[in-house]
């Protein structure tokens, strides 16, 4: 399997590098690209620095790379998780303003039918932020905000960042122990 991994600026990078970490254990093949202010938030939000986070990718591009393979529809890739995903990013993809690679690999996902997983991450939600997401939503892609959820009474911040990372690991049907299922005991 093959998977683009976007990491934008809002805050909750560490979903993305959580889920980095994960799908390398997995041994899935990543295409990492991040946003300018992903990379300043990973420097605000987390102990992380910018190496260890690309190390965690099997290759990486520039957001500002038009060039690169993964804005080609040639490109064969399973799919894509913006993680997470901010309203700028949301409103680039939902109108198709391909301006930086993660928008453009994000519009190169959808027109290829390919499935696109959206971690959006802002709250309250405005009108514009819903009609975005239902637009998106009506082409196919999943949005999948990281909501927290209690019945696994998570004790850390990991737990719910794993039930999150989970959750979208389930949209591509990839097994894993991130948080117990429902009715398991």
């Amino acid at each position: 399997m093959r998977l683009i991994i976007g990491i934008t600026g809002s805050t909750g990078v560490l979903y993305g590098i959580r889920m980095l970490e994960v799908l390398k254990k997995l041994g899935i093949e990543t295409h990492l690209v991040m946003s300018e202010w992903a990379e300043k938030c990973i420097g605000m939000e987390t102990d992380y620095d910018l190496d260890s986070v690309k190390s965690l990718a099997t290759s990486v591009s520039d957001e500002k790379n038009m060039a690169s393979s993964i804005s080609s529809g040639t490109h064969k890739i399973d799919g894509m998780v913006v993680a997470p995903c901010s309203m700028k990013t949301l409103s680039a993809i939902a109108n198709g303003y391909d301006d930086t690679l993660v928008a453009r690999a994000a519009g190169v996902t959808i027109k290829e039918s390919r499935k696109l997983i959206l971690m959006v991450r802002e709250t309250p939600l405005s009108a514009i932020h819903l009609e975005n997401m239902l637009k998106l939503s009506r082409l196919g892609v999943v949005i999948l905000p990281p909501v927290t959820e209690f019945y696994t009474k998570p004790k850390t911040i990991d737990d719910i960042v794993n039930h999150g990372v989970g959750k979208c690991l389930d949209q591509f049907d990839l097994e894993h122990n991130l948080y117990p299922r429902w009715g398991s005991s």
